[in-house]
């Protein structure tokens, strides 16, 4: 006999869209210093994110002896380390990333690498690193055992790969509806937001970007070692992303579309890079003083040299926004899964989480992420998917509240869009949505004590547990009271109050989900509609109602 299991699919859903909610000053937001300040209503805080680097796996204790090593040998454990790494199909072969105790101990091993038969094929002097090739790894274990002192890291320098997403035929079985070009309204865009970015430069670490008219004059590249790249077909991910945050022709506007850009092509011809290279990307942006570095790329697997560039560009000041990855995993790819990135998972247009999307405890928000119309080489349009589409809606993001923000810094914006995230999933933060889906409207009217939107913010189906949540957000800048919630559970109806409100405070209602009907049926529906008191004009209706059903479906 076949298993069964119920799938909630979510039938109709009004927008996200904006409204103010806590009052906090820019000045205070959080993203500065070595921890985040808590926020009331379920932002990030001090245990959640930036914990310096303690958020990061260790490697293991390793002590066993390299190959041709005695148990005295205090180089020992780093060769072992490297020895683990590159035994793992996801290292280039014939090469390591060492990192060194200190800038004399860099240089010494610099004058020696030749005569070592040893080939240096990159330094980050500031991170005391290199990257070597070598034929015969005995050159370099004989250097380690020679000097064991001015070693401090040895690894191997793993792909990084553009996130790929499954075949249509291997996502589970939901209904998914793209955006083509309803991303911007859908994240409470209105109006002109034609300025929207302007002086502020958003790194976008990829493939290479396409000097295409929807960049105007704002698009500048630098050449790391791997050409500039871009205009061609294999190129197009990193055009495609680009426009998604900074384009402003019509068809491809982004989210910052005043933004400059700075293309900085990490990737080889085949279209791969790998974690010494995008190290080199992050700090070559970072010193040319891009606030947002973008990567919609990523890996499984992580180098002290990529967290030490990451902490480099967190005490700068600057943002690394990063695509979670599109593997339908419990765990986001690096370095999405570092604590002090803003990483980026995918929703659709009903606002459920794509079935491709990565999940992770850090998982900072969600964004558009299906279908999403966007530039490619050649003056194109296309229709893009992934997690690679929602990270630089995200960086445009920032960007954008930076702009229309006096003061703000991309490291308080990066907060500031967090705290006021619409709500999706389970009540609160979630590994599937983070903080919430991004509501660029709301964070934009974040101190506009007038706005109204009070908002049903997810209709979520706990399967384990058989029940249906129907969770309540008020995206205000004023408390609201006197809101009556009517929920249809299976045929049943009933009129719920729900409390006083602040701003940006959730309130659940649960019922359960009654297995037999569910059984006798073979499908559930869900509806539920918010009414406000009378006098209180809401600015945002279309999310006051929600529609999903639980169908009972066959493994």
């Amino acid at each position: 006999m076949k298993d069964k299991s119920p799938l909630l699919i979510p039938l109709a859903f009004g927008l996200l869209l904006f409204a103010a909610a806590l009052f906090m000053l820019p000045g205070s937001l959080g993203f500065s210093g070595a921890n985040w300040r808590n926020a009331s209503s379920g932002g990030p805080g001090n245990s959640d994110r930036l914990a310096g680097q303690n958020g990061n796996p260790s490697p293991p204790d390793t002590t066993t002896a390299a190959p041709g090593g005695g148990a005295g040998d205090p180089s020992a454990a780093l060769m072992a380390e490297l020895l683990r790494d590159l035994s793992n199909p996801e290292a280039r072969k014939g090469e390591a990333v060492l990192t060194f105790e200190s800038a004399e101990a860099l240089k010494r091993f610099l004058a020696r690498a030749s005569q070592s038969g040893l080939k240096v094929l990159g330094t980050i002097s500031s991170l005391n690193a290199v990257r070597v090739g070598f034929d015969d790894l005995t050159a370099l274990r004989n250097d380690m055992r020679a000097n064991p002192g001015d070693y401090t890291d040895a690894g191997g320098n793993f792909y990084v790969h553009i996130p790929g997403v499954p075949a249509a035929e291997n996502r589970p079985t939901q209904a998914e509806v793209g955006f083509g070009d309803g991303a911007l309204a859908f994240m409470g865009v209105r109006g002109d937001n034609s300025s929207w970015g302007k002086g502020v430069t958003i790194a976008i670490l990829d493939s290479g970007v396409d000097a295409l008219g929807t960049f105007g004059n704002r698009l500048r590249a630098i050449d790391i070692g791997q050409g500039l790249g871009g205009t061609g077909e294999v190129d197009g991910h990193g055009t495609a992303v680009a426009a998604l945050a900074a384009g402003s022709a019509a068809g491809s506007t982004g989210t910052a579309p005043a933004a400059n850009v700075l293309s900085i092509r990490v990737t080889g011809a085949d279209g791969v890079s790998d974690i010494f290279t995008l190290a080199q990307g992050i700090k070559t942006a970072v010193d040319a003083g891009a606030q947002i570095v973008n990567i919609s790329l990523g890996a499984y697997e992580n180098s002290a040299v990529l967290t030490d560039m990451i902490a480099y560009a967190y005490q700068k000041g600057a943002v690394i926004t990063a695509a979670g990855g599109n593997d339908t995993a419990a765990s986001l790819t690096w370095p999405a899964a570092d604590s002090r990135v803003v990483s980026v998972g995918s929703v659709d247009a009903l606002g459920q989480q794509t079935s491709f999307s990565n999940s992770g405890q850090n998982l900072w928000v969600t964004a558009p992420g299906l279908e999403l119309q966007t530039a490619w080489p050649g003056d194109k349009l296309v229709s893009f998917d992934g997690t690679s589409g929602s990270s630089p809606l995200v960086a445009g993001s920032i960007a954008a509240l930076m702009s229309q923000v006096p003061g703000l810094t991309a490291q308080n914006a990066a907060n500031l869009l967090a705290q006021y995230s619409a709500d999706a999933g389970a009540a609160g933060r979630d590994p599937g949505f983070g903080y919430g889906t991004v509501d660029l409207g709301w964070a934009m009217n974040y101190n506009n004590q007038q706005y109204v939107d009070t908002s049903i913010a997810s209709q979520y189906y706990r399967a384990s547990e058989g029940l249906m949540d129907f969770v309540v957000q008020n995206r205000s800048g004023q408390p609201v009271s006197g809101l009556t919630l009517s929920v249809n559970a299976a045929g049943q109806s009933r009129d719920v109050s729900v409390p006083w409100l602040t701003p940006g405070a959730r309130w659940t209602y649960t019922v359960p989900v009654d297995n037999a009907a569910l059984a006798a049926s073979g499908e559930l529906q869900y509806s539920s509609r918010l009414r406000n008191p009378n006098g209180l004009v809401d600015q945002n209706p279309a999310n006051n109602q929600r529609a999903s059903a639980v169908i009972q479906t066959v493994k």
